[in-house]
C-alpha cells in the first residue's frame, strides 16, 4: 500500500547511524534555479516579480575563466548550457562570499549538473556529474572533479567542465542549500516516489519508506543530501536529486501554481535570496527565456547521469570514478551540435 504521509523526524533507526556528519557543499537544486524561476518571472506579474528577483538574487562577479581558454561556440547555435551548482554557506557566509568573488573555498563541490536547453525550446536536459569523477582540472592535473571548486572557485569549475566536454557554458546558477527548505515550504511540500527505505544520518533520523513520501523543509534537504545509507552511494544520491527536482518541477510548473499570484510571489520571494547568477542572467533575461519555455512541463524535462567507466583508486589512494571517454566525446558532440535528444534516444543511459 502506498503511503503518502509527511514524515517529520524523531524516528529511531533500525541500524546504528554513522557518527561522523558529512561536510562539504550541498547538492544543487538544479533546474529550479533557472528554468522554473524564468517561467514564473515571465508571468502576468512581471513588474513586481522582476524587481524582487533582481533585488534579492546575488551576482557571481567572476563566473567564467579567461575567454581565450574557453571553447568557441557556433554563433548560429541558439541552444543554451547552464552550469548548476549548490553551495553550503558557512556560519558567517564566508564560503558564499568567496565564491561570488570568483575565489575558491575550503570545501569541495559534492555534485554538479549541466542543463542543456535546445534551440527549439521543446525540452530541457539535465546531466548530473558524479562528485568522484577523476578528470583533468586545468593547472592541477587529474583529480576528483569536486576539487575544482575548492581549488579555483566557479571559474575553475566552468573551465574544467568546458574542457572535458569541449562545450561552452552560457550561464551559471548557484543556490544555497537553505533555499531547498524555503522552496518546499512555499509549495506546501513535494511528493517523490522513494525506491529504497532509509534513514537520514543527521541527528533527526528522518525515515524515508518505500512509496510516495511528501518532503518539506529540512527533511527534503536530507533526502537529496544522503549517500551513506546506500550501497552505491553517490549514484543513488544523484537519482534522488533527479527525482526531487522532477517533483519540484511538477509543483512549480503546475497550473495551480502558475495561476496563483500568492504562490508565485511566495516562490520568487522565498527562493531569490538563495540564488546567485552570472551577471548576464537577470530578471529580463529570465523573463525572455521563460516566455520561450511557457509550454514546458515536467514530462519535457529529461534527466540523466554522465556515464563513468567504473570505480578505481587514485595514486593517492582515494576512491575514484573513471572517465568513460566514448560517452564524454559523444555527449560533448551532441551538446555542440544541439542533438542531445537524438543522442539520448539512441543511448542506453541511467536515468
Amino acid at each position: 500500500m502506498t503511503d503518502n504521509r509527511e514524515f517529520e523526524g524523531g524516528y529511531l533507526p533500525r541500524r546504528l547511524a554513522r557518527r561522523k556528519k558529512r561536510t562539504g557543499l550541498v547538492v544543487l537544486l538544479g533546474a529550479i534555479a533557472v528554468v522554473v524561476v524564468a517561467a514564473v518571472v515571465a508571468s502576468t506579474y512581471l513588474g513586481s516579480l522582476a524587481q524582487t528577483f533582481d533585488n534579492k538574487t546575488q551576482v557571481i562577479a567572476e563566473a567564467f575563466p579567461d575567454e581565450e581558454t574557453r571553447p568557441i561556440k557556433n554563433p548560429d547555435d541558439g541552444s543554451l548550457n547552464f552550469l548548476l551548482l549548490g553551495v553550503d554557506h558557512g556560519a558567517d557566509g564566508s564560503e558564499t562570499s568567496d565564491l561570488l568573488q570568483g575565489g575558491g573555498t575550503d570545501q569541495r563541490s559534492d555534485s554538479m549538473m549541466l542543463m542543456h536547453i535546445p534551440e527549439d525550446r521543446k525540452g530541457v536536459y539535465v546531466m548530473s556529474i558524479v562528485r568522484d569523477l577523476y578528470t583533468d582540472i586545468p593547472g592541477y592535473g587529474r583529480q576528483k572533479i569536486n576539487a575544482s571548486m575548492a581549488l579555483g572557485g566557479v571559474p575553475l569549475v566552468v573551465q574544467t567542465i568546458e574542457g572535458m566536454l569541449d562545450t561552452k557554458i552560457d550561464h551559471v546558477a548557484m543556490i544555497d542549500f537553505d533555499g531547498f527548505k524555503e522552496l518546499t515550504t512555499a509549495l506546501g511540500g513535494v511528493t517523490v516516489h522513494n525506491d529504497i527505505e532509509f534513514y537520514s544520518t543527521d541527528s533527526k533520523k528522518y525515515f524515508y519508506p518505500v512509496g510516495d513520501v511528501v518532503l518539506k523543509g529540512n527533511q527534503a534537504l536530507r533526502f537529496v543530501r544522503e549517500r551513506k545509507p546506500f550501497v552505491d552511494g553517490d549514484y543513488q544520491r544523484v537519482k534522488n536529486q533527479q527525482k526531487f527536482i522532477k517533483a519540484v518541477m511538477n509543483g512549480l510548473l503546475s497550473k495551480d501554481t502558475l495561476t496563483n499570484p500568492a504562490t508565485v510571489y511566495e516562490v520568487i520571494d522565498k527562493i531569490s535570496p538563495y540564488l546567485s547568477l552570472d551577471d548576464g542572467f537577470d530578471a529580463a533575461t529570465a523573463a525572455g527565456l521563460g516566455l520561450q519555455l511557457k509550454d514546458l512541463r515536467a514530462p519535457n524535462i529529461e534527466m540523466f547521469t554522465l556515464p563513468t567507466a567504473g570505480s578505481s583508486t587514485s595514486p593517492s589512494g582515494e576512491s575514484i570514478e573513471l572517465r568513460d571517454e566514448k560517452a564524454i566525446e559523444e555527449i560533448g558532440k551532441a551538446l555542440r551540435t544541439d542533438t542531445l535528444k537524438t543522442y539520448l534516444d539512441s543511448a542506453n543511459l541511467e536515468h
